[in-house]
């Protein structure tokens, strides 16, 4: 990992982010941010009913939070950056990396949320070992997101992937390929509609979600089933621009979202595909209920 992440593990970044959003929780109560307003861009879809949430907590204490929706993974940086909206929250720590180095920018987290995981859907297969030689597969187009797909088909052992590309592997970077399998990478939200004409597709849970597939009944593999494989740069987070890092108000935001109600919304709208990814974040069991 590069620029703040470099020398830092993710686990050293959660601690060092989650001591700052719990030491804010109770500023609120104060007073102090009474009359604030937090615009928070997100991807439409299962995230609009977990931020609200975070925008009810908030009012509660005096705080309006605005959710604005976008529909790629593109426009979320880019109003961030250009100070459209405060805060976003729709991209793991592997993909706010890339996008910071590609465009020059220091967007940076102010609080872990959840680990979403990675599927690979089809309508044709009902196990990878069903694949033909020279199927097609389809990934998303995006460096990070097409990277995490890569690996995601090498943890499967369909490919092999040259180790020094990292977690950022492009098509390039796939040393073995017995199965001649092609590919076909296209924008992430598009990737659904595509699954008729392909044998499989990698598609990210809230896209899956958004278009009716199931993370249980329609996938032949999940990437999160093998934790032990999957880089921890994958975890989500809510971003600010790179001086407002320290912001008690958007802090304290990252504080709402960092508790057990969030970690219930999640498990209600991803089916319980979605796990919250926060220091000590609550553990929901297969029956909906907070474990002890």
């Amino acid at each position: 990992m590069k620029k703040w992440l470099k020398g830092l593990s993710v686990v050293g970044l959660a601690a060092s982010l989650l001591v700052g959003a719990a030491s804010s929780s109770t500023v609120a109560a104060q007073g102090e941010f009474d009359g604030e307003k937090v615009t928070v861009g997100i991807v439409s879809g299962p995230a609009e009913d977990v931020w609200q949430v975070v925008v009810d907590k908030a009012a509660a204490d005096g705080i309006e939070v605005e959710l604005i929706l976008f529909n790629d993974y593109v426009q979320p940086n880019i109003a961030l950056a250009d100070g459209s909206i405060d805060l976003n929250a729709f991209q793991h720590v592997a993909f706010l990396e890339n996008w910071n180095e590609a465009n020059e920018e220091d967007l940076s987290p102010v609080g872990f949320t959840f680990v979403s995981p990675m599927g690979a859907y089809s309508e044709k297969l009902t196990s990878f070992d069903e694949l033909e030689d020279g199927a097609t597969i389809a990934i998303p187009n995006d460096p990070t997101n097409g990277g995490r797909a890569i690996l995601g088909l090498e943890i499967a052992g369909l490919i092999e992937v040259d180790d020094e590309a990292g977690y950022l592997p492009t098509l390039d970077d796939i040393t073995d390929n017995p199965k001649n399998l092609e590919f076909q990478e296209l924008d992430a939200a598009q990737l659904p509609i595509i699954l008729p004409d392909v044998a499989a597709a990698f598609i990210n849970l809230n896209f899956a979600t958004d278009a009716g597939l199931s993370l249980t009944e329609d996938t032949i593999f999940v990437d999160a089933d093998h934790p032990e494989e999957l880089s921890e740069a994958y975890r989500n987070v809510i971003v600010a621009k790179g001086d407002n890092v320290d912001n008690p108000l958007y802090l304290q935001i990252a504080a709402y979202y960092q508790t057990v109600e969030v970690a219930q919304a999640l498990y209600d709208t991803t089916n319980n595909g979605d796990k919250p990814a926060w220091e000590n974040a609550p553990v929901i069991g297969e029956d909906g209920v907070v474990e002890e």
